[in-house]
């Protein structure tokens, strides 16, 4: 099959929207973060602990989802650019690895919501607690 501009264009609009939800996991966990802070400064419990250590690991994970998801769409962007120049072979390459990226990227994501549930599971078990 050949690799056509169309083709990486494609990717364009996936890997925008991808990127825009990950920017909504961020913005929202860094909104609890910003709550938690208050709630530990009130009281240390041992469940706003685990939703911290929780939650850094979400962090970490976001990042990365983010930094691997735009290393995939600035792979599709030099694929166009080398199909502009005439070089295939390369184009190849690189599309190939962009794919791969944005494979990472969303199984990083599906890992996160994995970490999120477990998250919400500590809320549960915080609530029953509190009863």
């Amino acid at each position: 099959m050949a690799l056509t501009m169309g083709i990486p264009a494609l990717l364009f609009p996936a890997i925008s929207l991808t990127m825009l939800a990950y920017n909504a996991r961020y913005l929202a966990i860094a909104a609890l973060i910003r709550q938690l802070h208050s709630e530990f400064l009130q009281t240390s419990s041992t469940n706003i602990k685990l939703q911290i250590k929780n939650l850094r690991k979400r962090l970490s994970l976001i990042r990365n989802m983010q930094a691997i998801a735009i290393l995939s769409f600035l792979g599709s962007v030099i694929t166009m650019f080398l199909l502009y120049l005439g070089i295939a072979k390369w184009a190849d390459i690189v599309f190939g690895i962009s794919l791969l990226a944005l494979m990472l990227s969303l199984f990083l994501s599906f890992v996160e919501v994995q970490i999120s549930t477990k998250a919400l599971s500590i809320k549960l078990n915080s609530i029953e607690e509190n009863k």
